[in-house]
């Protein structure tokens, strides 16, 4: 692997402190559950942080985002609070939707971070429906999907896909597979196998396949993936191939793979990967990396004394923003 990065001093330190603050806040959500202060469904985004952060260090501020319910990372990457998030994921009002959405449904219009959806594959025509507001707008703005490899076989993945071709929208879509469907391997559950950015070529949807373990090798393949959409050349589908350390959810016991398996994905780490290389190219010092580890750490403490400090939503407020 070559040290050769081209970018500046400047972008790898943040590259370092968002793939890391995005570990470190995962870690202490996995804390925070098990305490009890996080409840329902967590899925957690440790292993996969190159992805999210080298696919959106490509947009610019006022471009779309669309999630899964993996959405955390994505939700970081994207510069939410990382106080309001941790809120919202223990539902107190102070939350990014006021306790309401939890985990799966992170929310924030002013960043243009449209959702995190808990139904597979429920996230893409909202992304498609989105690319149809600019086109019509004439905005020159564009829309990133986050999809996991399970939502492939789901009818709203073509349908969405069909649409965004024929009417040639300003969406990327950006598949994580992370060879796991719930407790399924992508072998037994894909009948494209592996491969699943080929599924776009029924579309004629440009296509290609990335390591979404090297976040440079992601942010690459993502600038060029930015510029053909923005260039008003219609929709592209990345494939980034990526790993999650841990289970489906924190009620995944994960006793479907086996020990060599993890070892392998854990020693291709991107976040200790990506500083070899950024130590190696002389863009970052042992002294940078320690001062924005110690920032993240303090983001995160202050995140978790935030969320518990603040009060739940009250009764009274039970049937605000509730339509009907």
């Amino acid at each position: 692997m070559t040290a050769d990065l081209d970018m500046d001093a400047a972008l790898a330190l943040e590259i370092y402190r968002q793939m890391q603050l995005i570990r470190r806040f995962e870690e202490e959500c996995s804390v925070q559950y098990m305490r009890g202060r996080i409840r329902g469904f967590l899925h957690l985004y440790i292993g996969e942080e190159a992805v999210g952060v080298g696919a959106i260090s490509a947009l610019e501020d006022d471009d779309y985002v669309v999630s899964h319910y993996r959405d955390h990372g994505h939700a970081l990457a994207k510069g939410l609070d990382p106080s309001a998030v941790m809120a919202e994921l223990m539902g107190r009002a102070t939350g990014l939707s006021a306790g309401r959405g939890g985990s799966m449904h992170l929310f924030d219009v002013s960043r243009g971070f449209m959702g995190g959806y808990a139904i597979v594959g429920g996230q893409l025509p909202v992304a498609t429906g989105l690319g149809l507001a600019i086109s019509h707008l004439g905005e020159e703005r564009i829309v990133m999907c986050f999809l996991g490899d399970g939502a492939v076989n789901q009818g709203v993945f073509h349908e969405s896909l069909n649409l965004a071709k024929l009417w040639n929208l300003p969406v990327l879509f950006m598949l994580e597979n992370n060879l796991y469907g719930m407790g399924s391997h992508i072998d037994h559950t894909h009948a494209a196998g592996r491969d699943l950015y080929t599924s776009a070529d029924s579309y004629n949807i440009p296509a290609m396949q990335v390591d979404g373990m090297d976040v440079v090798a992601v942010r690459e393949a993502a600038s060029e993936a930015v510029r053909r959409v923005r260039a008003d050349q219609g929709p592209v589908f990345l494939e980034a191939v990526t790993y999650r350390y841990r289970g489906h959810s924190m009620a995944d016991p994960v006793q479907y793979r086996d020990n060599e398996e993890v070892a392998r994905w854990v020693a291709r780490d991107p976040i200790p990967s990506f500083v070899d290389r950024a130590v190696a190219a002389g863009l970052v010092g042992q002294d940078d990396l320690a001062a924005a580890r110690a920032e993240v750490e303090e983001v995160v403490a202050g995140a978790v004394r935030f969320a518990e400090e603040s009060a739940e939503p009250s009764v009274e407020s039970m049937y605000e923003h509730v339509l009907g």
